[in-house]
């Protein structure tokens, strides 16, 4: 059985504690963290956005104490191995969105499994995004209840045949089974969430629920129509907030794109008022941490505040978050401080504010933020925070990154899309007091300013990159086990090829030994083909007939240990499949 050497420790830990103060359940709080997809800091009502209908949300941010100067990853997975962890991502072995590499480490201690040693009741709903197979998923990481998509997003290679790109009725999986859903996803999850809650409340229970929704993120083919409706009737003020350099010929597209994101945005504000009114329903507002952040910049170039950039960018647009933490109990709403901060230090506040401590041994990057949040006096003068993505199977240094200390910010925006960039780093230096815009590049009048952070940089890539044995080979999924069985395996964690529907790529597994049969799943084509499977030494065919969509191996023996799947359609041209199931005879 797959455990985590650590958690052991973690239990102890928490016993110990536990034996020598007491802690009455009543006295923590409940928390519920809130993450949107793809949302920018600028679609927000209460942050200027002069269209963006965020009335619940903007309700909150009154109510909440405030970090103004926040950071995020400018892409999803980093951030969210980063929130769960409280460590940064290149500690984890999630690196990159796709093929394999946003995949997190098991051995990796999640704010959830020390919150369900600690007593709380756990739950997800909405978009896990590191690792959809067993020992990575959401119930392998302390989560005892789950609702979630696959992979990063409804309508991407990880989605089961039948969803047909649905965000609407979308087909999800509710711990670890696949189900049928009704209503809009953003919907779908606040009800299973609100469910929860209230099932853990009546059971006594201190709850954890984490709602990663997937919205605003695209394709923008399946939105609350009422809602595109409304939006398209303002078409003047949605072009104030987006492109300001557009073709004639291009307008009528970007309208309705915008249109289509603030109807997602306005649906979830809507599902955060019925979550304020489930908690008020149950007298449970006043001690319950609710927390609202974006994963990442927004998903199109639109309204940011005074700050340039978007999704992928290591300009402030791209990696900047609102955080709003309300705690009627113990915090006071309103109240703001501009310390710097970032998706790391969430899970070092939930543990602080659930009284749950950090394992011996486990060393997080995070700091916590409650004794800020609470106006206490605390030294952050030391504080520098870094912030790098960019595809590929490993990090390059000084890749797509900014490093931020003071006023001070260094980067290099050679591109999310660059696996690695030529020549000598273009580094661009600001003051972010004086220059939030990121318009005056202070690179050549601050050549000690530089130097220093590039230091500071090379000391903290040197540090990451070497926090395991290996450590940025891609974990591997686990087939043929008693906690998953069959197993899934799809576009978004093979390696070697892309989601290209001609791609052909292959899986990194362990295997426990015996007999499989496995089933490949594949769009038809109008010719016959030949499909090949090698699972690890063997090579078995099969004959596929024009217009099939799947074919099977059966009785196909492995040894166990590690080893690699790769399956092919070969015709005139080769082309990989959609997916593979793979199914341990008993």
């Amino acid at each position: 059985m797959h455990r985590k050497p650590q958690r052991i420790l973690a239990a102890l830990c928490i016993l110990v504690l536990t034996t020598a103060a007491p802690c009455v359940a009543a006295d923590r709080p409940n928390v519920v963290l809130i993450m949107t997809d793809d949302q920018g800091i600028g679609d927000f009502g209460c942050l200027g956005n002069p269209v963006m209908e965020t009335p619940n949300i903007d309700a909150m941010a009154t109510r909440s104490a405030s970090m103004s100067t926040f950071y995020v990853s400018p892409v999803c997975s980093p951030t969210r191995a980063c929130l769960m962890t409280g460590r940064y991502n290149y500690r984890t072995r999630c690196i990159d969105t796709w093929l394999g590499r946003s995949m997190m480490d098991p051995a990796e201690i999640t704010v959830a499994e020390i919150l369900a040693e600690a007593g709380y009741a756990t739950g997800i709903f909405g978009k896990w995004h590191l690792g959809d197979c067993y020992p990575m998923r959401p119930l392998d990481q302390g989560f005892e209840q789950s609702l979630v998509l696959r992979g990063g997003g409804l309508a991407q290679p990880a989605d089961p045949p039948e969803n047909e790109r649905r965000y609407t009725n979308p087909v999800l999986f509710r711990n670890g089974k696949k189900v049928q859903t009704d209503g809009y996803c953003t919907d779908v999850y606040f009800d299973a969430a609100l469910e929860f809650i209230e099932q853990t409340h009546r059971a006594e229970r201190n709850f954890f629920v984490y709602l990663p929704t997937n919205a605003p993120h695209g394709p923008f083919h399946d939105v609350p129509e009422d809602l595109r409706k409304h939006y398209m009737e303002k078409q003047d003020e949605l072009l104030k907030i987006g492109l300001s350099d557009l073709k004639t010929n291009r307008l009528k597209a970007e309208i309705d794109k915008l249109a289509r994101i603030a109807a997602m945005i306005t649906n979830i504000d809507t599902n955060v008022g019925r979550l304020f009114e489930k908690l008020e329903s149950l007298q449970l507002t006043e001690n319950t941490v609710v927390i609202f952040m974006v994963d990442n910049g927004p998903n199109s170039r639109r309204y940011v505040g005074k700050m340039r950039g978007m999704k992928t960018n290591v300009y402030e647009g791209g990696v900047r978050s609102p955080l709003w933490v309300q705690w009627p109990a113990r915090l006071q709403a309103g109240y703001a401080r501009g310390e710097l901060s970032a998706h790391i230090d969430i899970m070092p506040t939930i543990l602080d504010a659930c009284q749950a401590k950090v394992p011996p041994g486990l060393n997080l990057d995070g700091r916590s933020l409650l004794p800020v949040l609470l106006g206490e006096p605390v030294d952050w003068s030391d504080r520098s925070v870094v912030i790098q993505s960019h595809r590929g199977n490993q990090p390059v240094r000084y890749g797509n990154f900014m490093i931020r200390s003071g006023q001070w910010k260094l980067l290099h925006a050679s591109g999310f899309g660059k696996e690695r960039f030529t020549g000598d780093a273009l580094f661009e230096l600001y003051n972010l007091n004086n220059d939030p815009l990121e318009s005056q590049n202070l690179v050549q009048d601050e050549p000690k300013v530089v130097a220093r952070l590039k230091r500071t940089y090379d000391a903290w890539f040197d540090d990451v990159s070497s926090t395991r044995h290996n450590n940025y080979a891609p974990p591997r999924i686990h087939v043929g086990t008693k906690h998953e069985n069959p197993t899934v395996l799809t576009r978004q964690d093979w390696r070697g090829g892309t989601w290209d529907k001609n791609s052909t790529g292959f899986w990194e597994l362990h295997a426990e030994p015996g007999m499989y049969d496995i089933q490949c799943l594949f769009d038809p084509n109008n010719t016959d083909e030949m499909a090949q499977l090698t699972f690890g030494t063997q090579v078995n065919k099969v004959n596929v007939t024009a217009g099939s969509s799947s074919c099977r191996f059966r009785n196909i023996r492995d040894d166990g240990g590690e080893t690699r799947l790769h399956a092919v359609l070969k015709s005139e041209k080769s082309r990989g499949v959609y997916q593979v199931i793979v199914t341990r005879k008993k």
